[in-house]
Order: C-alpha cells, then structure tokens, then sequence
C-alpha cells in the first residue's frame, strides 16, 4: 500500500482532521512550561500530549518545518522528534517544507525528508520551476510508497495574484498546474484510486470546488483554511468525495490554541474536543450535499 492508500483508510476510519502540529512557543499555557527546559523541548513536550489526546480522532498529523527552524538547532531537535512521536501513533505524518527546486538539489531535498532523521510519509512540494522539480521525489513515491501534495490552487488571498490569471486557452494557471500534475501522477497510482502525488486544494474558494473535484477525482487533497482562514465546513464538504474522503482538512492555530475558547479545560482535552467537533460538522456538511 502506498501512504496515500493509508491516508484514505486513515480518514475512512478517523475522518479528515489533519491536525497541523505548526507549534509557536507562544502558544504553550504559561502554567505548562518548564523553565528548566529549552523552547524546543517544552514544545515536544506539548506536542506529545496533543498526539496522545487526538489520535483517535485524527485522520494523520502535519508539522510545519518553519516554526521548528525558527528556534535554529533546538528546533530541528523538537521537529525531528515530533515527526517520529507522530509516525509511532501509525497514522500518516505530513512534513510541511513546501519544496521547490531542481535536479541534484531536489534529490537531496528528497533523501532529507524521505529518510533519516526528518523521515516523513508525505511532504508538500511548490511547482513553480516545473516538473523536474516534482519528478526527483516520485522514485520514493514508486519504490517506497511516499506521497508528496503540491501546491495547486492555495487558501490564501494571494492565490488571486498568479493562480487565477487566465490563459490564451481559457484554463486558468491552476488549471494547468493541476492538469500536468495530475497526468504526471497517473504514473504512481495506488490500490484505492489514488495517485501518490496529490493535489493542495484551498478551502476557501468555493465557486470552482466542483469542478475541481470532479476534474481530479484520483487525486487526494490536502485542504487548508478550514478555521483562521474563514473555511467553513460547507466549504470543505465540496472538495470531499461522497463518501466524505478524497482530503485531509488542516487545522492547526484552531486545535493548538482550543484551550483558550474552553476556560477551565486542559489544553490536550480541548483539543481534541476541537478535533470531534470539526470531524462532526464536515460529516454533517457532506450528508447534507
């Protein structure tokens, strides 16, 4: 099987919350810091205790490298331990590094974070140089069974800058990315009718979201902006298959800071109360289609 055949049997049993472990030091409870110890390991220290509380109500984990890497060699300590305390639950684990470069130095980038001390099951990649910046990862997808998301039509206000301009053939740019993307993955193709290379699919633009589904049916979504970024769960639902899988939805400010909505309640129970709640309403939303 390959990791995106797991991701699906990991939703199809736990729902689509990807819990996003993109953990600030701010946002540990003063109460719960150990001064004796470094930011690095008082973050591992809470990001176990939200692995433990979610991860039966989490479809897989995704941990953006950036907040790790701000805290320098520290961080990367607190990041490579967050991968593997992640990993041993046997749900996917996506590292969020957001990729983008060539040749040789996409190889390493490749064995970076497909093996060693960053290992990861799925990783997300930027396209913006063409496909000889995808293809140096899919022999791991091919002979390893990792998977890689890549960015295709993104949540943030920006997306308008460059993924909605429009073509001399009517498509817009992400209607290109997504169509070479997704004749590229046909090549890596998994026993649940999935391509290991997968689609990062926004959730709050929602005028094209059938379309966009039903364009790439093979391809699995990894869906931001459910939360902060203002996707609903009537919005998610679109980018879902009927059965409520095909994607993982992220959240992470909204788990990792619940707390402070739930007076009174341990960090690590609200967040997994976050978690049921967003897993419950984007079942609703997609019974409701």
């Amino acid at each position: 099987m390959t990791n995106m055949d797991k991701l699906y049997e990991a939703v199809a049993a736990r729902g689509p919350v990807c819990v996003g472990l993109d953990t600030d030091f701010s946002y540990l409870p003063a109460d719960f810091v150990d001064t004796t110890l470094t930011k690095g390991e008082n973050i591992v220290r809470f990001n176990k205790k939200l692995i433990d509380a979610t991860k039966g109500v989490a479809g897989c984990y995704k941990v953006q490298i950036a907040y790790y890497e701000s805290l320098g060699l520290d961080g990367l300590r607190a990041y490579a331990e967050t991968l593997r305390m992640a990993r041993a639950t046997g749900l996917p684990v996506i590292a969020d590094i957001k990729r983008g470069d060539i040749a040789k130095t996409a190889e390493m980038y490749a064995k970076a974070h497909f093996t060693g001390d960053f290992e990861a099951d799925i990783i997300t990649l930027a396209p913006y140089m063409g496909l000889d910046s995808i293809s140096p990862y899919l022999p791991y997808c091919a002979e390893q069974g990792k998977g890689v998301f890549v960015l295709c039509r993104t949540s943030n206000p920006g997306a308008k800058d460059f993924e909605y301009e429009k073509l001399a053939d009517g498509r817009h740019v992400y209607d290109m990315v997504g169509d070479k993307l997704h004749e590229l993955g046909l090549e890596c193709m998994g026993e649940k009718g999935y391509s290991s290379l997968g689609l990062v699919i926004g959730g709050t633009h929602i005028e094209e979201a059938a379309q966009i589904r039903a364009r790439y049916e093979d391809s699995f979504f990894l869906i931001p902006g459910y939360g902060a970024q203002g996707g609903t769960a009537d919005d998610i639902a679109r980018y879902l298959d009927r059965h409520g899988n095909g994607g993982v939805v992220n959240s992470s400010r909204a788990v990792l800071l619940a707390y402070k909505k739930q007076p009174g309640t341990a960090f690590d129970e609200a967040a997994r109360s976050e978690c049921v709640a967003m897993k419950e309403a984007i079942a609703h939303a997609c019974n409701s289609l």
